[in-house]
């Protein structure tokens, strides 16, 4: 139960964080992630895509993956907690927001960043795919040390988004009170 609110002790990497949600976003096939989608021969120097190479299919109940996906879809509407960065997008985001503790905090302690050393901060999650209707790109997004998925996790995946989706190329990004010049 601890787990499936996304309380205890996990080990998961971005990469694995990303590869499971799209699963979610294609119905359950595990495609392996790749760092090459094509090669230039070297003779004809014309391009050959390498085919992507699925992995398995989890058998999903339709109406469990349906709820899910709306879940993650109500996060970027009015009112989710990454909607601030879905916001105008010419396309739907379906995501998640996270944190990850980095140090423990006693029990019936509040936690207070702003008593903490910056390396002792939660990280930052995203994880997300779009177009919400028809995904062709997920992002996982992992701010070390940056505290919210939302506020700091989230506007680096739309970015991200818009730049695969729409061409357009992401600006100076804000990165709250810290200097980008030191990130």
């Amino acid at each position: 139960m601890i787990a499936g609110i996304g309380q205890g002790f996990h080990l998961t990497t971005p990469l694995q964080l990303a590869v499971a949600t799209a699963m979610l976003a294609n119905g359950g096939k595990r495609v392996e992630p790749r760092l090459v989608q094509a090669v230039r021969d070297p003779v004809t120097q014309a391009w050959q895509p390498l085919p992507a190479a699925t992995k398995g299919q989890l058998a999903f109940d339709p109406g469990n993956l349906q709820a899910v996906r709306e879940g993650m879809m109500a996060v970027t509407r009015p009112g989710g907690t990454a909607s601030a960065s879905a916001a105008g997008a010419p396309y739907t985001i379906a995501g998640k927001t996270g944190t990850a503790q980095v140090v423990g905090i006693k029990q019936g302690a509040r936690y207070d960043a702003s008593r903490l050393a910056r390396q002792h901060r939660d990280h930052a999650l995203f994880v997300a795919y779009a177009p919400a209707e028809n995904p062709t790109i997920v992002v996982a997004v992992m701010v070390e040390n940056g505290e919210h998925g939302s506020s700091t996790a989230a506007p680096i995946a739309r970015a991200v988004f818009d730049y695969y989706l729409t061409g357009k190329r992401p600006g100076n990004m804000n990165l709250g009170a810290r200097d980008a010049a030191t990130e």
